[in-house]
């Protein structure tokens, strides 16, 4: 617990759904009002960009992806979970089991996944395949599976794969760290 205590991770923190942005809002205020800010970093509330398309006519429109839910990067200490906590519009964290027991922490390839989806990852996969190169997908939907990479995006971490579905060729977008290089 004690390594636990002076490590910065990524928690779950449980809101009232449609009030994520208001509690950022807050525990933002907090942070300085508080004296905290030395043991919370960073709050994400993972939002996506998307096209809706209602009449004929298309518009972009920011959507939740967890609604209910943002996350927080801190150091676990008794006053940092005490202050968020009891930030108006926290129900709680998630991983907590009650009681006086702190939460656990996110497991840092799910925080990367929801990091690099929303666009703000600042880790970058080191990969071992290109353009072209047999790989094999590690998790998800298409756990198990072989394909052949036909494009890379360094920027967003996705490399399009051509995997054998129905018989057919698919392309399918798959994050770097979901794949590595096929062995013969």
């Amino acid at each position: 617990m004690s390594d636990q205590a002076n490590k910065k991770e990524w928690y779950v923190v449980n809101t009232y759904a449609g009030h994520e942005n208001r509690v950022k809002d807050n525990l933002e205020k907090r942070l300085e009002t508080m004296g905290i800010s030395e043991n919370l970093f960073r709050i994400v509330v993972a939002e996506e960009t998307q096209i809706e398309v209602k009449n004929e006519k298309s518009k972009e429109v920011v959507k939740n992806i967890f609604p209910g839910y943002l996350f927080v990067e801190m150091i676990m200490t008794d006053e940092a979970w005490y202050v968020v906590r009891n930030t108006p519009g926290v129900t709680g964290f998630i991983g907590s089991s009650g009681g006086g027991a702190k939460p656990f922490p996110v497991k840092q390839d799910e925080i990367e996944k929801i990091l690099r989806r929303i666009g703000q990852s600042d880790k970058n996969v080191e990969v071992d395949f290109a353009v072209g190169d047999s790989v094999k997908i590690l998790s998800g939907p298409f756990s198990g599976m072989e394909g052949k990479v036909e494009s890379m995006n360094d920027q967003t971490q996705v490399a399009t794969v051509l995997i054998i579905l129905f018989g057919r060729e698919t392309p399918t977008d798959i994050n770097y760290v979901d794949l590595s290089k096929a062995e013969f």
